[in-house]
Order: C-alpha cells, then sequence, then structure tokens
C-alpha cells in the first residue's frame, strides 16, 4: 500500500479530514511543536515528527532536514496541509509529481494569501478551492480538482473561508485517494483521471 506523509504548521483541519477519509498516512510532520494537529495525530496512533525551521540559520538548511525526516517514512505521496513555509526550488524537485497542496482559491485567481477578502473585493460570484500538484512557482502546479461555492450579498470573509473550508475537506482526500490509487496523469501540464471522475465541484 502507498504510503502518504503530511505536513502541517497549525491545527491540521484538512490533515484531519485525509485521516478521517482513511488514507493510509503514515505520518504527520509540523515544523511548529505547538502545532495542535501532532496531538490529534498521535491520538490517532499516527507517527509524528517536528523540525523546528527556526533551529535552522537558511532555508536550505530547513528543507534539507524536512526532506531526511520525510524520507524516514518512505512514502509515496507529500501532503501539504496548512503547511506555512515557503519551499526551496530543490525541495520541491525531490519531490516533484509526488506533492500535492491545497489552496483557498479557484486558481489560478487569487494566489498567495488572504484570498477570501480578494474574493470579495474584486466581486467574484464564484469562489472556491483547488488541489494542484507542487511546482517551484508558487500556488501554479497542475490542477487535480477544483470546488467552487457562490459568493452570497451577506457573505464575509469568515462566512466565505467556512463554505470553502468544508469543500477543502472534500476535494482533498479525494485528491489523494486518486493518486496512492494511480489514477492521476500529468500529461502537457493539465492533470487527468483515468476513468470516469468528476474533476470539479460545486456546492449551493
Amino acid at each position: 500500500m502507498k504510503r502518504i506523509v503530511i505536513l502541517i504548521s497549525g491545527r491540521g483541519s484538512n490533515m484531519q479530514a485525509l485521516v478521517e477519509a482513511g488514507l493510509p498516512v503514515a505520518a504527520v510532520i509540523s515544523n511548529r511543536a505547538d502545532a495542535g494537529g501532532l496531538a490529534y495525530a498521535a491520538g490517532r496512533g499516527i507517527a509524528t515528527a517536528i523540525v523546528p525551521h527556526r533551529n535552522y540559520a537558511t532555508r536550505e538548511a530547513f528543507d534539507a532536514a524536512l526532506a531526511q525526516a520525510i524520507d524516514g517514512f518512505r512514502p509515496d505521496l507529500v501532503v501539504l496541509a496548512g503547511f506555512m513555509r515557503i519551499l526551496t526550488d530543490s525541495f520541491v524537485r525531490r519531490y516533484q509529481d509526488h506533492m500535492l497542496n491545497i489552496h483557498p482559491s479557484l486558481l489560478p485567481a487569487f494566489p498567495g494569501l488572504d484570498t477570501h477578502a480578494r474574493a470579495l473585493a474584486a466581486g467574484v460570484k464564484l469562489h472556491g478551492c483547488s488541489v494542484h500538484f507542487v511546482t517551484a512557482a508558487l500556488d501554479h502546479g497542475p490542477i487535480v480538482i477544483q470546488a467552487a461555492v457562490p459568493v452570497l450579498a451577506h457573505d464575509d470573509e469568515a462566512r466565505l473561508a467556512a463554505r470553502v473550508l468544508a469543500q477543502e475537506h472534500r476535494i482533498y482526500p479525494q485528491a489523494a485517494r486518486w493518486f496512492v490509487e494511480g489514477k492521476l496523469v500529468i500529461d502537457s501540464g493539465v492533470v487527468r483521471v483515468m476513468g470516469d471522475h468528476p474533476q470539479q465541484l460545486y456546492a449551493p
């Protein structure tokens, strides 16, 4: 069976969704000892590790230590679940086509931070989330699956974020399951799923 290592920096709600979906999570690793998701993972009998980024003088040194920790669990897939570190190009290349991230927007719209506030300010009528393969270009890797939600007249940032997060918890386990089942194919930067599987969801 294929093995997944999840990287977190905080509560790890997407990590919890992956675990609760029954995916083969071998370990959860954090750059922060106070990350709330570590206790959840340990309580489920999942191995945990901490690689504190503040212990390393350079980003390259931290990434090397992180890669060593990851590789100790022999994963087939690395999943970023609220991991709040920008990864070096060499780290990304090490796990090319074997590392997923989730972003709270309908990429390529609103890469980076503050996506919900920016979506509201732009007046878009659809917002959502995207699971994508990680590349050196921030939030621009090949898209696996997206979920869209309507932007409602009474929405503020918190209400919109909550609805998007609910969809994150739906599509991230689906994308990871497709990977471990060997169903994902990347062709010229476009991800296809073998079989009849929709790569877009719409939530009312």
